[in-house]
C-alpha cells in the first residue's frame, strides 16, 4: 500500500507555457533591435502575438486551478500575496530609476541644457489641463475600484460589478486622453534630457496603465461568471492592489514631472527674472 503524502501545497502540472513566454520575449526583443536598425515590424507583431497567447493561456489555467479546481489553499494563497507584494516592491525600484534620472537633470542642468530647466526651447505641458484632468480620473478609478472591491466582500453582484466596469472605462479613457497628450506635444523622447526622462517615465507609467486595464478587465470576465467568492478572490485584490500603485506612482509623476519640474520652474524662473529687473536701483543719483 503506497503512503499518500498530504500537504496544502500545490504542485503545478507540466505546461509550455514558460517556454513560451521565453520565446515570446525573445522574438519581441530582436524584432525592436531590427526595427531600430531596418525599421522593420514583422517580428515585433509575432512575439506579441505569442506574448500575448501565453497571458490568455496562462491566465486560464491559473485561474481553473483557483475557482474551479480549488487548489489555491490557505498556504498556496499567501504565497502568492508575497509574491505580488515582491512584485510591487519590484516595480516601485524601476520608477525610482526614472525619478532618479528626472531630478539628477532638474536640480542641476549642466551647461549642455543651457544650465534651465526645461530646457531652453522646450514647450512644457500645462500641469492644470489634461495631465490635472488624467489625475482626477485615474483616482476616480481608484475609488471605483475599492467601491467594487467591498461590494465584492459584501456579496453585491451587481454593485461590482458596476464598480470594475466603471474602473475599466477610466482606465481606456486615460489611455486616451495621455495618447491624445503625447500628439499635441511640442517636443520629442529626442530632446535631450527633458524629452528623454519625460517619455520614458510617462510612457512607462502608461504602459502599467495598459497592462492593470487588461488585469481588471479579466477580474470583470471572472467575476460574470461568479469565479469570485466573498471570502476567496485574491485575483481580484491583486489586480486592485496594482491598480493602486499604478494611482500613486501618476501623483508623484504629476507633482514631480508635469507640475514641479515643467511648468512650476519654469515660470519660477521668469518670475525672478522679471523681479530682479523691476527692482529699483538703491544707488543715490
Amino acid at each position: 500500500m503506497s503512503n499518500l503524502i498530504r500537504h496544502p501545497y500545490h504542485l503545478v502540472d507540466e505546461a509550455p507555457w514558460p517556454l513560451f513566454s521565453a520565446l515570446g520575449s525573445l522574438v519581441l526583443t530582436s524584432g525592436l533591435v531590427k526595427w531600430f536598425h531596418l525599421s522593420s515590424s514583422e517580428l515585433i507583431f509575432l512575439g506579441l502575438a505569442l506574448i500575448i497567447l501565453v497571458i490568455i493561456q496562462w491566465w486560464r489555467d491559473v485561474s481553473r486551478e483557483g475557482a474551479l479546481q480549488g487548489l489555491h489553499t490557505g498556504i498556496v494563497e499567501l504565497g502568492l500575496r508575497w509574491g505580488i507584494i515582491l512584485f510591487i516592491v519590484s516595480e516601485v525600484f524601476f520608477f525610482l530609476s526614472f525619478f532618479w534620472a528626472f531630478f539628477h537633470s532638474s536640480l542641476a542642468p549642466n551647461v549642455e541644457l543651457g544650465g534651465t530647466w526645461p530646457p531652453a526651447g522646450i514647450k512644457a505641458f500645462n500641469p492644470f489641463q489634461v495631465p490635472l484632468l488624467n489625475t482626477i480620473v485615474l483616482l476616480s478609478s481608484g475609488v471605483t475600484v475599492t467601491w467594487a472591491h467591498h461590494s465584492l466582500i459584501a456579496g453585491n453582484h451587481s454593485a461590482t460589478l458596476q464598480g470594475l466596469a466603471l474602473t475599466i472605462a477610466l482606465g481606456i479613457y486615460f489611455t486616451g486622453l495621455q495618447a491624445l497628450e503625447y500628439f499635441e506635444a511640442s517636443f520629442t523622447i529626442a530632446d535631450r534630457a527633458y524629452g528623454s526622462t519625460f517619455f520614458i517615465a510617462t510612457g512607462f507609467h502608461g504602459l502599467h496603465v495598459i497592462v492593470g486595464t487588461s488585469f481588471l478587465a479579466v477580474c470583470l470576465y471572472r467575476h460574470i461568471n461568479s469565479e469570485f467568492r466573498a471570502s476567496h478572490h485574491f485575483g481580484f485584490e491583486a489586480a486592485a492592489w496594482y491598480w493602486h500603485f499604478v494611482d500613486v506612482v501618476w501623483l508623484f509623476l504629476y507633482v514631480t514631472i508635469y507640475w514641479w519640474g515643467g511648468a512650476f520652474r519654469f515660470s519660477i524662473t521668469i518670475i525672478i527674472l522679471l523681479h530682479s529687473l523691476d527692482t529699483p536701483s538703491n544707488l543715490e543719483p
